[in-house]
């Protein structure tokens, strides 16, 4: 049994601060990245792993040692990496003659690797070559993906699913005109992945809404898809899988229509009108006869005073 297996019992309050945290939940929590660099990492690719520690901060882990590993054959390390940070995502990078300027984007699901691409880095600008102004740290992008080959490959499909979970950021109730500062545009065609990011710009238009430009921020990525490891389609399904917690209760007696209009049904219990208070009329007072009629005998007759 590995050491990150066994159960363990928290002897601190802090330690059990420490396990509630990494508990299953109903809505679960924002997903973490580690990237991790390996044995043979050039400049280049440790360079991509620093502009994506960049953009994905705070939900990020970058790690400054190198590790010898490789993902496609041996996933323990990975595993072991997963467990330690609590991290679902990750992004490796290495280098060598037969696959240079290597990247592998990954995630998670019960701390064993459920998809995995590899993809090479053909062109690469920094954060720091372009002298542009730059959004805040935990800026949640706006994501757009270009292509129908992310449509219809399922190769690619799985890699766009990828890398929205990847950059997607925190869930957020509200969104303000102001936040939506930050663009990634992901660009597939002739077989190969154009990453950019781009800053928005508001600008005065002369009327309420503001007029949009696209300022180029950085980093830049030119990618082509090498190998992937995708999850069979049940493990994919259960992957998804909802508790049922979150699955909205079903009401009885309501429906609704082509155009959205909710349409529901009452049901009430049947009125008694004898008890009904109506206006008091003289004309529609009872008399004495039909009062007694209704007790079912005449009504007494009342004593002569002496």
């Amino acid at each position: 049994m590995d050491a990150l297996d066994r159960v363990v019992k928290p002897k601190t309050k802090r330690a059990k601060r420490f396990l509630e945290k990494r508990e299953p939940k109903l809505n679960e929590n924002t997903k973490n990245a580690m990237l991790i660099r390996g044995g043979n990492a050039n400049l280049t690719v440790t360079e991509v792993l620093k502009d994506i520690y960049a953009v994905k901060k705070p939900f990020a882990v970058l790690y400054k040692r190198k590790n010898i590993a490789r993902p496609f054959e041996d996933q323990t390390s990975l595993e072991f990496f997963s467990k330690k940070s609590d991290c679902s995502l990750f992004l490796f990078g290495s280098h060598n003659k037969k696959r240079p300027n290597n990247l592998i984007i990954g995630r998670m699901f019960d701390y064993h690797v459920l998809d995995m691409v590899e993809l090479g880095v053909e062109k690469f600008v920094a954060l720091k070559d372009i002298k542009n102004s730059k959004c805040p740290e935990g800026t949640k992008p706006m994501l757009i993906f270009a292509g129908e080959v992310f449509d219809v490959n399922e190769e690619y499909r799985r890699l766009k699913s990828l890398l929205i979970d990847f950059f997607r950021g925190p869930t957020v109730p509200s969104i303000r005109l102001a936040g939506l500062e930050y663009v990634l545009h992901f660009t597939a065609v002739d077989g190969k992945i154009y990453m950019r990011s781009y800053k928005v710009l508001l600008k005065k238009s002369g009327c309420k809404i503001p007029r949009i430009e696209l300022e180029e921020m950085g980093p830049s990525l030119d990618l082509v898809m090498r190998r992937t490891h995708l999850a069979s389609d049940d493990l994919y399904k259960l992957s998804l899988k909802q508790p049922k917690g979150l699955k909205p209760k079903k009401k009885k007696n309501i429906s609704h229509d082509a155009l959205g209009t909710t349409y529901g049904r009452v049901h009430m219990q049947r009125q008694d009108l004898s008890k009904l208070r109506t206006r008091k009329v003289k004309g529609l007072r009872k008399r004495r006869a039909e009062k007694s009629a209704e007790d079912g005998g005449a009504a007494p007759k009342k004593a002569k005073s002496a």
